[in-house]
């Protein structure tokens, strides 16, 4: 296989036709990540693969290691979690913020079984059920030295009975702490310490094959509450090869990475992609992103590691929209964006601040990542970026029946997507063949339903317009929340903006918007309200109020939850509509089953419930009335 045939040529949406005229299995792709791994051990031995911070303010106290130690480390650890009992379909529960160990973890659970991150925020209700549903009994969690709160959380699943096995990972560069505190019934070790007797040269079980599962990662759905989407070898490979297929990138390049390991960006952008090129990866410390003080130091390491890449959300490129470049970052090639959608804003601050361009992205953890990418060369004003290779992207119709009609192109509608990423389904249970998976729904011979409204252009650019559930529909008027976002965003004190519809008595909804200020902004409601009815696309889209917040919900995924603030309107106007009705002690509205219901709670429920029915039934409301006691 010659490195044209794995590497085409591919720098502009023109080359997309002629990379496809090669037949994905003709690629000569790795069979599974262990393979990619094993591959690049193979080519480039003395190559430095990972440079992990402890920390923003430690930048320099690195630690390093090259392909081959990678290697071997990962044999250790895949070979001590085979001691204790993991198999091909067993799957291996992974919580900590990043360090250099969690790594290592990850790559050798997928080899010995099936990797599942967990966010160490989830309540403990989600995390009871992703450990239910994954079967996993062995957990590798952040100790008390790494992380105080997900050692807590991790102790507190060992005692209650949720896994045998409790394996402890330690700070980046740490020396070997103390003893761990024994707890009753579960085999608690520090991972490294545990693992440094076994193998370095071989996995001693069975490796994984192309179409085995390799990771199961949790999903915030519309209420919420998280699924675990599984993840087959095939679509890890597949996808990190169509992200490193970037001619702006070559083999010397070094990516930054500070985006947590239990979001697929970070294992399939920043670790997986980089390994099929021999590339070297910075990451950032376990606060990543979240890190005060890595914006003050982050243009000096883009300096000191020549760092050509890095992959982050729009909040993160806002905040560097800021910082002074105080630092040589004419290395910086490649700054790639996507999870939401990116503010004209947002885009143009960071631009004309660093004079680097941001190149937008679209993907889903159902289609394993990416699907959709942006470029230096051939941009597409409004589109998020091209189909990548091997994944088709279409619109179509869905009636009330959930039949399909494909639409035509350019045509708006619901986004699916096909090919090698596409997920297996979502974890149900288990059984004797391990993992039971089901669609729900979301697939249709072989197609994904991704819930998001788009069209997609004759050269294959997506271009979104929401999320399904987060379209205002005005009278019967569709209105992109995006656009009133946008106008929002322009406000120089607006720091995030978030735009849902509110039950109307007369138009269905009308458009309502949230905000967030930044530190000290003294700026009125009404002022916010008057620059935006200036700038939205159209005169239906001007929002009736804007309401400043502390911070935006998002899920316990991190994703933003706009169902928490369709209820806050929901909220809102029926205390409006109930404020004459006598006996109505308060008004709240929760989200059951992904919609959001109105409860009237009354000091006395005989009396008012003619009132409230006159009132409430002119809104598009579902509401239910309770008694305090």
């Amino acid at each position: 296989m010659t490195a044209r045939t794995l590497w085409p040529v591919y720098d502009h949406p023109g080359d997309l036709p002629e990379i496809e005229a090669v037949p994905i299995e003709d690629r000569g792709l790795p069979t599974s990540t262990y393979h990619l791994l094993t591959r690049a051990a193979d080519l480039w031995p003395d190559r430095t693969a990972l440079t992990v911070l402890p920390d923003a303010a430690r930048w320099r106290e690195v630690v390093s290691r090259t392909y081959a130690q990678v290697l071997a480390d990962v044999h250790r650890t895949a070979n001590l979690l085979h001691q204790y009992g993991i198999r091909r379909d067993d799957a291996v529960a992974l919580m900590s913020p990043n360090c250099d160990e969690l790594i290592t973890a990850t790559l050798a659970a997928q080899l010995a079984g099936i990797a599942a991150p967990i966010n160490p925020g989830l309540s403990s209700k989600h995390l009871v059920e992703l450990l239910r549903l994954s079967g996993a009994r062995v957990l590798i969690a952040a100790g008390p030295e790494l992380d105080a709160h997900t050692w807590d959380t991790a102790c507190a699943l060992a005692g209650s009975g949720e896994i045998d096995t409790l394996l402890v990972l330690r700070p980046t560069g740490a020396d070997p702490a103390g003893p761990l505190t024994p707890i009753p019934g579960v085999q608690v070790v520090y991972l490294t310490d545990a693992a440094s007797g076994h193998d370095a040269t071989n996995f001693i079980g069975t490796p994984p094959a192309a179409h085995d599962l390799a990771a199961l990662f949790h999903t915030g759905g519309t209420t919420g509450a998280p699924k675990l989407a599984a993840h087959t070898h095939t679509n890890e490979v597949a996808n990190a090869w169509m992200i490193a297929a970037n001619s702006v990138l070559d083999d010397d390049s070094t990516i930054f990475a500070a985006l947590p390991l239990f979001h697929v960006n970070a294992l399939i952008v920043t670790l997986l992609a980089p390994m099929l090129r021999g590339q070297t990866v910075v990451w950032a410390g376990p606060l990543g992103y979240r890190d005060a003080a890595l914006y003050g130091e982050y243009w000096k390491i883009v300096e000191h590691h020549r760092i050509a890449a890095m992959s982050a959300v729009p909040t993160v490129y806002s905040v560097l929209a800021q910082c002074p470049v105080d630092a040589d970052i004419s290395s910086l090639r490649a700054c790639m964006v996507g999870a939401s959608m990116l503010p004209t804003a947002v885009r143009n601050a960071f631009e004309s601040h660093t004079g680097v361009q941001l190149l937008e992205g679209y993907g889903l953890t159902e289609a394993t990542c990416a699907s959709a990418r942006s470029f230096t060369t051939g941009p597409r004003s409004g589109a998020v970026g091209q189909r990548m290779p091997y994944q088709q992207i279409k619109a179509v119709l869905i009636d009330e029946d959930g039949r399909w009609t494909d639409l035509a192109v350019g045509e708006a509608g619901t986004l699916v997507v096909s090919g090698p990423t596409v997920f297996a389904g979502y974890v149900v249970g288990r059984d004797t063949n391990g993992p039971v998976v089901d669609g729900f729904g979301k697939l249709v011979d072989g197609w994904l339903d991704t819930g998001d409204l788009g069209h997609v252009d004759a050269d294959g650019f997506v271009h979104l317009t929401g999320r399904v559930k987060d379209l205002i529909i005005r009278g019967g008027h569709n209105i992109d929340r995006a656009g009133i976002e946008d106008a929002l965003l322009t406000h120089p004190d607006v720091t995030g903006a978030a735009a849902v519809g509110r039950p109307d008595r007369h138009a269905g909804e009308i458009p309502v918007a949230y905000v967030t200020l930044a530190p000290g902004a003294e700026v009125s409601e009404g002022t916010l309200l008057a620059w935006t009815t200036e700038r939205v696309p159209e005169a239906a889209a001007a929002p009736k109020s804007v309401t400043v917040l502390d911070a935006l919900p998002v899920t316990d995924v991190g994703k933003p939850y706009k169902l928490a603030l369709r209820a806050d309107a929901a909220r809102r106007v029926t205390e409006g509509a109930l404020a004459r009705v006598t006996g109505v002690h308060r008004v709240d509205a929760i989200v059951e089953d992904g919609s959001v219901v109105v409860v009237v709670i009354v000091t006395a429920a005989a009396g008012h419930e003619a009132d409230i029915k006159t009132a409430l039934d002119r809104y598009p409301l579902t509401w239910r009335i309770e008694d305090p006691s």
